[in-house]
C-alpha cells in the first residue's frame, strides 16, 4: 500500500519543484493532494503527467495524510505543522519556523540521516536553509576525515531563493535596462540586475544577518556543535542555483588529492574539478540536478591543515525540494513510517 502525501504551498517555486521531484524519483504515493490558500484554490499545477487542482489547506481533512511536504513559508507553517502533525501526518518543513526547536530533527539525510527517528516528539521535521543544505553535504565527509574547526564562507545565492516574485524582479529589471525603462525595486532594497547585494534577510545586532547566523546555527546543530563558522551571504542576478567559496581549517592534515578522492565517494557530491580555464560547474551547469557539485579543491596556505573549495547547487532541488522528499524516503526505508489504512 502506498502513501498519500500532501504539498502545501504547491503554487510556489519550491511547491512545483516538489510535485516535480515525487513524480520523477516514482515516490511510494497512491495519492498527491495540492494544496495552498484560498486564493489559489482552483488553480492547476503539474504531477507528472497529471493536472492537480489546488484545495485550500484551512479546510483539509488530515487525518489520512501520511507525509505533508510544508513549503507554505513559517508563519504559515507555525500555525499548521502542529496541527497537521497532531493529526497523525509527519509534516517535513521547509521553513525556518522548526529547524532550532530542540525537539524537531534538522535533516541531510547524507549528513544526518540518522537523527530523522527523533521526529516523533512533535510529527515535525526541518529541512535546512538552503544554503546550509549543500554546505554540510560537502563538508560532511571532509569532517569524518580531518575533523573541521572552522568555516569561512561567502555565498552567491540566487534570486529564486527569495520567491517567484524576486525571479520576476530580476527579468523586469535586466529588461528594463536594455530598454531603456525605469528600474524598480521592489523585492530587494537595491537593484538586482547586473549587480550584488550583501543583504539577505534581516540584519542582526551583531552585524550578521539572519541568513548568516542560519548558516551558522544550523550547520551546527546538523554536523558538530564545536564548528565555528562565519558567513557572508551575497544575492547574485543568477535565476537558479547557489554557489559558496569556502575556506576549511581543520584539525588535522589533509591534502586538496585526499579531499578530491573523499568528496568523489561521497553520496550527494560530484567533484569536477579540472584545474584548466572552464574546469568547474558554475550555477547554470547545476540547475535541475541533484547533486552538491564541488570544484576549485586547494591547499589554503594561511592557516595549518587549510583547504578552499567552491560548491554550486540548484537551490531549488538539493536546497528545499529535493532534501524534503529524501527525508520522506528515509522516513520509508528505514520503517519509521507505515501507510495509513484508508477507506477503499
Amino acid at each position: 500500500m502506498g502513501y498519500k502525501v500532501a504539498v502545501v504551498g504547491a503554487t510556489g517555486n519550491v511547491g512545483r519543484e516538489m510535485l516535480n521531484i515525487l513524480d520523477e524519483r516514482k515516490f511510494p504515493a497512491d495519492e498527491v493532494v495540492a494544496l495552498a490558500s484560498r486564493r489559489s484554490v482552483g488553480v492547476e499545477v503539474s504531477y507528472g503527467d497529471r493536472t492537480l487542482k489546488v484545495k485550500a489547506l484551512e479546510h483539509y481533512d488530515f487525518s489520512d495524510v501520511d507525509i505533508c511536504l510544508m513549503s507554505a513559508g513559517g508563519s504559515v507553517s507555525k500555525e499548521w505543522s502542529p496541527k497537521i502533525g497532531a493529526a497523525g501526518a509527519v509534516v517535513i518543513d521547509n521553513s525556518s519556523a522548526w529547524r532550532m526547536d530542540p525537539d524537531v530533527p534538522l535533516i541531510v539525510p547524507e549528513v544526518n540521516a540518522d537523527a530523522t527517528a527523533g521526529f516523533t516528539k512533535k510529527n515535525i521535521i526541518a529541512n535546512p536553509n538552503c544554503s546550509t543544505a549543500q554546505l554540510v553535504v560537502a563538508l560532511k565527509p571532509l569532517h569524518d576525515k580531518a575533523v573541521i574547526k572552522r568555516v569561512v564562507v561567502a555565498t552567491y545565492q540566487s534570486v529564486s531563493g527569495a520567491g517567484k516574485d524576486a525571479m520576476d524582479e530580476l527579468f523586469s529589471q535586466t529588461k528594463a535596462i536594455y530598454t531603456n525603462s525605469d528600474v524598480v525595486n521592489k523585492k530587494f532594497p537595491k537593484r538586482i540586475a547586473f549587480n550584488v547585494i550583501p543583504e539577505i534577510d534581516v540584519f542582526m545586532e551583531d552585524g550578521y544577518t539572519k541568513e548568516e547566523w542560519k548558516m551558522m546555527a544550523e550547520t551546527k546543530k546538523i554536523l558538530d556543535p564545536k564548528i565555528k563558522l562565519s558567513a557572508t551571504c551575497v544575492r547574485v542576478p543568477v535565476f537558479v542555483g547557489h554557489s559558496e567559496a569556502v575556506n576549511i581549517e581543520f584539525e588535522n592534515p589533509i591534502t586538496p588529492d585526499e579531499a578530491r578522492d573523499i568528496l568523489r565517494r561521497s553520496p550527494g557530491c560530484l567533484v569536477i574539478d579540472k584545474q584548466e580555464p572552464g574546469g568547474y560547474v558554475t550555477p547554470y551547469e547545476a540547475a535541475g540536478e541533484d547533486a552538491t557539485y564541488i570544484s576549485r579543491i586547494r591547499a589554503d596556505a594561511t592557516v595549518e591543515n587549510g583547504l578552499a573549495l567552491w560548491c554550486v547547487s540548484d537551490n531549488l532541488r538539493k536546497g528545499a525540494a529535493l532534501n524534503a522528499i529524501q527525508i520522506a524516503e528515509v522516513l520509508i526505508n528505514r520503517k519509521l513510517l507505515r501507510a495509513k489504512k484508508r477507506a477503499a
